[in-house]
């Protein structure tokens, strides 16, 4: 009895992760307008859904089934998180400030193979070079590593875009000039 208890502990936490990674997964894809895909994987979401809390209004008088669910959940939110982050989908737009404008940031970022606007900025204490940086999220953290090798004193600030359209930097990526570049030009 103690085993047959055990099963369906585990069968209920484990069809919770699934379903709630597969809920995460499709709001991230809502989100990021892959409507098509979303609504693909939705299928399969529900199903697990109903399999799962089926099985749990079916024993709705064993409260270690409704923990199992709610664990479930609570891991399926976690493990969804880093499956997103492992697809790293959409792109960011980072904006740094240099702490000082003598710094070839630019050269050495585009040199790298991202796109680089920058420009001349006054902050409180002086002259500092502003840049304006896109890049795909799978690339995210080296942009950071990259940058912080440059200038350890830059202010970093990072957003997702909703919208890329046109421009140098669009085309470049569609030729995959960016992980191009990062394995031709890998030292700083």
């Amino acid at each position: 009895m103690l085993d047959n208890a055990l099963v369906m502990i585990a069968i209920i936490l484990i069809i919770n992760i699934v379903y709630v990674s597969f809920f995460t997964i499709r709001m991230i894809l809502t989100l990021k307008g892959q409507r098509y895909l979303a609504a693909f994987i939705s299928m399969f979401e529900i199903v697990v859904y109903i399999l799962g809390l089926g099985l749990v209004l079916e024993n709705l008088d064993q409260i270690q089934n409704v923990i199992a669910y709610a664990v479930g959940y609570a891991l399926g939110v976690i493990v969804g998180m880093k499956i997103e982050e492992k697809l790293a989908l959409g792109y960011i737009t980072v904006n740094v400030i240099s702490s000082s404008p003598d710094i070839e940031f630019t050269r050495k970022l585009r040199d790298k193979g991202y796109g680089v606007t920058s420009w001349f900025a006054y902050g409180m204490e002086g002259d500092r070079l502003a840049m304006q940086i896109l890049t795909p999220r799978k690339y995210e953290l080296k942009l950071y590593d990259t940058i912080r090798t440059l200038d350890p004193k830059a202010f970093i600030i990072a957003y997702e875009p909703k919208q890329i359209h046109g421009g140098f930097w669009v085309k470049q990526v569609k030729k995959g000039r960016l992980s191009n570049g990062e394995k031709q030009k890998n030292a700083l």
